[in-house]
């Protein structure tokens, strides 16, 4: 077991979480509950953005905030500086209520609407990272349309794959994002873009997956566009301004898992563009990185009580939560592995090996198989880690079972930052059948 921020022991044999106790916590707002660790982020951001002022670079961190998105969440982001990236007008909203400064923010999305577009431009939004020919169309239109002109990169898929699970692996080349690089169709889209008079080309942009752990993919990728970055300069005399090699910087979610600092990513990546950038005698782009689970995955833990078990003979020994895959849906659609313990128990040895099984009406509603607990029961209270990214973010209203609140804990106190959703918050857009 790895606790991970503040998370300790507290003398009463619970787990605390920012200096709370969390059977506080479940008791005051009840559970399935998240719990975000605000320390804990705070110190991964720094980690991201200290490491380009140290060195010197000219950088941006944007929060991927798809991970995680709230009015407090954005709040906190803004607080420490960060940009934002957004892929829909949703976010782009809930942004823009939180008071996030549009120039930092960038608008992601393989295919925004004309109605998203319009919507961010009427906000002048501070870049939009360009996806495909049919939005260059549309962008170029609508910003002759309301007479103003806007500040894109272009996303290019590398070809560079990552060794992920093969549904967040995005830099290969068969991939629904971006231009492929090595087919010819981020010259094309450079030429198109170049020939609008509204549109302002900074750079460009890549994503190569999610929860990687190793650099070698980055460093391919880097390698990569700045070989292209010479020819564009040679071809079109055109200067990247901004190289964003996006996120996916893995995670802890179980002891197999080993990922490594923000400070190390970040500091990888400058080494090896600085030294490309120089061998190829470029002017020095600025760097932009995207990190969205490596921000706030570890610091989210979900809190659920114990109810129902069944033993199956010589099988296993199920033991049921109020929550389940409508509040975390990465085990049945990525078969995501997580850790976790009683957090009324934690000096209780952990001699039974248990399934967690979910509330839902499914079968493959399971959290996690075949880990060893102290014996739970019912009322207990089981913390699973490093839940706070794509955790609340893709929670459901499946068998019409509410929402669960989250929790936001710093320097001992605990702040209600999402309600947990009533009956009524379900029905509220259902309608009568009309009599006939």
């Amino acid at each position: 077991m790895e606790l991970h921020g503040t998370s300790t022991i507290n003398t009463q044999n619970h787990l605390e979480i920012g200096g709370v106790d969390t059977v506080t916590l479940a008791k005051e707002y009840g559970t399935p509950l998240y719990i975000y660790d605000v320390a804990a982020i705070r110190q991964h951001a720094r980690g991201f953005k200290e490491t380009f002022e140290k060195a010197k670079v000219s950088a941006q961190v944007a929060y991927a905030s798809k991970a995680f998105s709230s009015i407090a969440m954005y709040e906190l982001i803004n607080e420490e500086g960060l940009s934002l990236d957004v892929v829909s007008a949703g976010e782009l909203y809930t942004a823009v209520k939180a008071g996030f400064p549009v120039e930092r923010i960038h608008f992601h999305g393989n295919n925004k609407t004309e109605a998203e577009l319009r919507y961010a431009i009427d906000q002048n939004v501070g870049c939009y990272v360009i996806d495909n020919f049919h939005e260059i169309e549309l962008l170029n239109r609508l910003a002759k349309e309301i007479g103003t002109k806007v500040v894109a990169l272009l996303r290019v898929t590398p070809g560079v794959g990552a060794h992920t699970h093969e549904f967040i692996t995005t830099g290969q080349d068969d991939s629904k994002f971006g231009f492929g690089l090595t087919n010819g169709q981020t010259e094309e889209a450079i030429q198109r873009v170049l020939a609008t008079d509204t549109i302002t080309l900074k750079g460009v942009h890549c994503h190569i997956g999610s929860q990687i752990f190793e650099m070698d993919g980055f460093i391919a990728a880097a390698d990569r566009i700045i070989d292209q970055m010479v020819i564009w300069n040679e071809k079109y005399n055109y200067k990247t301004e901004v190289l964003n090699l996006g996120g996916g910087f893995g995670i802890h979610y179980t002891d197999e898992d080993q990922p490594l600092e923000p400070e190390t990513y970040v500091a990888n990546i400058i080494t090896e563009v600085q030294a490309k950038i120089s061998a190829n005698q470029l002017a020095m782009p600025e760097i932009w990185i995207e990190p969205g689970r490596s921000l706030v995955g570890e610091a989210g833990t979900t809190l659920y009580t114990v109810g129902s078990s069944k033993d199956v003979p010589d099988v296993r020994r199920y033991v049921a939560v109020d929550g389940g895959m409508g509040d975390n849906i990465r085990p049945a659609l990525y078969d995501a592995k997580y850790s976790a313990v009683l957090a009324n128990k934690m000096a209780d040895q952990a001699d039974t090996i248990v399934s967690i099984a979910g509330k839902y009406c499914e079968s493959g509603d399971m959290l996690i198989w075949d880990i060893p607990l102290p014996n739970p029961q019912p009322n207990d209270l089981l913390a699973i880690f490093s839940t706070g990214a794509y955790s609340y973010s893709m929670a459901s209203n499946y068998n019409r079972v509410p929402r669960a609140a989250v929790v936001f804990v710093e320097h001992g106190e605990h702040q209600l930052v999402v309600k947990r959703e009533t009956f009524e918050d379900i029905i509220q857009n259902d309608l009568h059948l009309t009599k006939r």
